[in-house]
């Protein structure tokens, strides 16, 4: 039987791609592991691996095609003994995860029988994708099984051969299709409070003024739905301290100078990093996440950090880094941020993380407002160091270096003071370098 090859899912916030590559062409025999094709994230342009063996037997969707749907079939698998003619209608694009969405009544059992294709389709549970190899989903319709009561152990989840045919039919419940007309009144109302000038609307009014249309690619569609839902949804409240830098110069110089000879430099952006999730243990209940209907709490100090790049930005995450030494954090923050600029960073380098800093301080700002990335409860909107008067600890008047930090909070896992713990924490950790090695 013909295997569907689906767009896969290859990040947790994916739900469409740009086919960039093949690196098969019909008729090419394709075995387990083999690199099938490349295909643009919003985040990354990735390898997609096959998990079955047979011939390429058509390719539905070209390379270069964009906005391919995650779930889309964009090939069919032959087994060994088939041929092209075993095919049969099988169109490009969505694949049968459309067909429950017919107007039929879902109780006749004549038509479930007529379509036993619709198990492999692209279920849902509670409003989320289940992710599923093409064999899992070849498999579960045969047997007549609901991908949406099996659980994968593949990689983030997925469903793979094992489980479904350790599995068992169950009745499809049929709840979901009459519940899926609560969310409406929500689903319009977010869509209500994102509307803003149609296109058309904008393109009128600067008619007769010369300008380039440019297109969105993957990763600015993902910013700009992700950031107006973050400042819509979630609420930010800020609060500011200036930190005084000097004593933390003068430690970086002296330590720069003894690392020397290994080849290391640690930036004042190490120092933040550490200093933050140092914070972090520091003033445990804001290291949080916001879950939905309650807060995820954890014991290590995960922190993302943004890397601007060309056309957009990533956040790749320093995981335990308050285990980690200052030496450590700025060698892999190196390397974090070439392969971001490089987009060659893999989901789960930029994925997970309660807390995020962005430094905008290297490009001359004095001080910004960030957006928080949900789930993250917090981030910290770094600015430049700034020679500034200053009243020292005998009461003189002098000069120092004082670098301006705004924390942004997301009310509903971090109070006010809460808040304030946490910034206050930041900054005597950065006042105060020497303990941050202790």
């Amino acid at each position: 039987m013909p295997t569907e090859i689906l767009m896969p899912a290859l990040s947790p916030t994916m739900e469409e791609g740009t086919l960039a590559k093949w690196h098969v062409k019909e008729g090419d025999k394709v075995s387990s592991g083999d690199i099938m094709a490349e295909i643009e994230t919003d985040k990354a342009t990735m390898e997609f691996e096959a998990v079955d063996e047979g011939v390429m037997g058509k390719i539905l969707i070209a390379e270069g095609t964009e906005g391919v749907k995650v779930n889309d079939v964009i090939a069919i698998l032959l087994e060994d003994g088939e041929s092209a003619d075993d095919i049969g209608d099988v169109s490009s694009g969505s694949s049968a995860a459309e067909a429950p969405s017919s107007p039929e009544p879902a109780p006749s059992a004549a038509p479930a029988a007529e379509k036993p294709a619709a198990a492999p389709a692209a279920p849902k549970k509670d409003g989320e994708r289940i992710f599923a190899t093409p064999l899992a989903r070849r498999i579960a319709a045969d047997k007549g099984l609901d991908l949406t009561q099996i659980s994968g152990s593949g990689p983030h989840g997925r469903i793979v051969k094992a489980d479904v045919e350790n599995a068992t039919a169950t009745p499809k419940a049929a709840a979901p299709a009459a519940k899926a007309d609560a969310p409406a009144p929500a689903a319009s109302a977010g869509a209500a409070m994102a509307a803003g000038p149609s296109t058309d609307a904008v393109l009128k009014t600067y008619a007769d003024r010369p300008f380039e249309e440019v297109k969105l690619d993957g990763m600015r569609k993902t910013i700009a739905a992700r950031l107006t839902e973050a400042k819509q949804s979630v609420p930010h409240f800020y609060l500011r301290r200036d930190i005084q830098l000097d004593a933390l110069m003068k430690f970086r110089a002296q330590l720069n100078k003894q690392l020397e000879p290994r080849g290391v430099k640690l930036s004042v952006n190490d120092f933040i990093i550490k200093a933050c999730a140092l914070a972090l243990q520091q003033v445990p209940d804001a290291n949080a996440v916001w879950a939905g209907d309650r807060t995820l709490k954890f014991e290590k100090s995960d922190v993302a950090v943004a890397v601007a790049i060309e056309g957009g930005l990533f956040t790749p995450v320093l995981k335990d880094a308050e285990m980690k030494s200052l030496s450590a954090l700025s060698a892999e923050m190196k390397d974090l941020a070439t392969r971001a600029r490089d987009r060659k960073l893999a989901p789960h380098e930029y994925a997970g993380g309660s807390f995020a800093i962005s430094n905008l301080g290297m490009f001359g700002i004095d001080n910004f407002d960030a957006i928080i990335n949900p789930p993250h409860a917090a981030i910290l909107a770094v600015g430049a160091g700034v020679k500034k008067p200053i009243v020292g600890a005998d009461g003189e008047l002098t000069v120092g270096t004082v670098m301006s930090t705004t924390l942004s909070v997301d009310h509903r896992v971090i109070d006010g003071a809460l808040g304030a713990n946490l910034l206050n924490a930041i900054k005597d950790n950065l006042e105060n370098p020497m303990t941050m090695l202790a």
